[in-house]
């Protein structure tokens, strides 16, 4: 049955490994799907029947994925939320309980309250390229524990383990492979991993999460675009107390790539080792001077590729 257009209806969705949970606001209606193809079916089937102004899904690594695909296809507006964003909105509206049912009855009025723009769904090529990243950190992270295992355990047991990291090497070798070949494939991002690579201290992994995971880069102003990475420093005031500053929220697959490249780049950089190194001379801890550098990358990245410039050292 149509609803009146009139009537802003909100469908809230929680997700979970075998079980999607929907409630309809304003209506009051809860009905529950399985995570599965064919239920992600039926779920489609059943929004379809209202005129929805919102369909709104928390974020949940990648158990959402599948239903917002669906959802997209099927042109619904559909909005992806911050998990957090949505529990702190519950607190304060005196929610202390949690249940599926409560989340997604939580999550529709975060929508009819807060009316969230609908998230755009980014291209397949880029979503196998975030998803590929995400597996190479993995790879990397297993490396690292490897190593470590290395120097703890006799040598009678380092067969095994180096032989667990030749496969992690390979396996990385093999991403690498297919990430260089999916960009290659589209002239317009191999330009632009060109252009941002010419950059000192910029890798084809930095280059490559920036594409897939910032695409706002260029078309925002420095302070904007520092702030949606997280690397802005958050104002603590109240009163004449002046609080520290602190960073926080934010894309945080770019900014833990940003980190990774910038304890190279403070090495040898033209312009980040001097600013680091007079930053810890004056005194600020060593994370507060990196974070500062990665704004700096940041800022001069985003200018490269708003002015569909090359690195150019006057420009830091």
């Amino acid at each position: 049955m149509k609803t009146p257009k009139s009537n802003e209806i909100n469908i809230g969705i929680d997700t979970s490994q075998a079980q999607l949970d929907v409630y309809v606001r304003p209506l009051g209606h809860f009905v529950s799907f399985d995570n599965t193809p064919n239920g992600i079916k039926e779920l489609v089937q059943y929004i379809k029947q209202f005129d929805v102004t919102r369909v709104l899904i928390e974020a949940t690594g990648r158990l959402e994925m599948d239903f917002v695909c669906a959802a997209h296809k099927a042109k619904f507006p559909v909005v992806v939320c911050n998990p957090t964003q949505v529990r702190q909105f519950a607190r304060a509206t005196g929610r202390v309980a949690k249940t599926d049912k409560l989340d997604a009855q939580d999550i529709a009025h975060f929508g009819e309250a807060l009316k969230p723009h609908p998230t755009a769904l980014k291209p397949e090529k880029l979503r196998l390229i975030s998803d590929l990243l995400t597996v190479r950190s993995q790879c990397l992270d297993m490396s690292t524990m490897q190593k470590n295992r290395l120097k703890r355990m006799p040598r009678t047991v380092h067969g095994p383990i180096d032989k667990i990291l030749k496969a992690i090497q390979k396996e990385c070798l093999r991403i690498d492979a297919k990430l260089d070949k999916l960009i290659a494939e589209i002239p317009e991002w191999q330009a632009r991993v060109d252009q941002l690579t010419s950059a000192k201290g910029v890798g084809k992994v930095l280059a490559y999460t920036l594409i897939s995971e910032l695409p706002e880069l260029g078309s925002l102003n420095r302070k904007q675009i520092a702030s949606l990475v997280g690397v802005a420093p958050m104002n603590r005031d109240s009163g004449s107390h002046e609080g520290k500053r602190y960073i926080r929220g934010g894309r945080h697959k770019v900014r833990t790539v940003l980190f990774v490249s910038m304890m190279s780049a403070i090495q040898c950089h033209p312009k980040l080792k001097p600013m680091y190194q007079r930053m810890v001379a004056a005194g600020k801890p060593k994370k507060v001077a990196i974070v500062a550098c990665m704004r700096k990358q940041l800022i001069i990245l985003n200018t490269m590729v708003k002015n569909g410039t090359h690195w150019d050292e006057t420009m830091a």
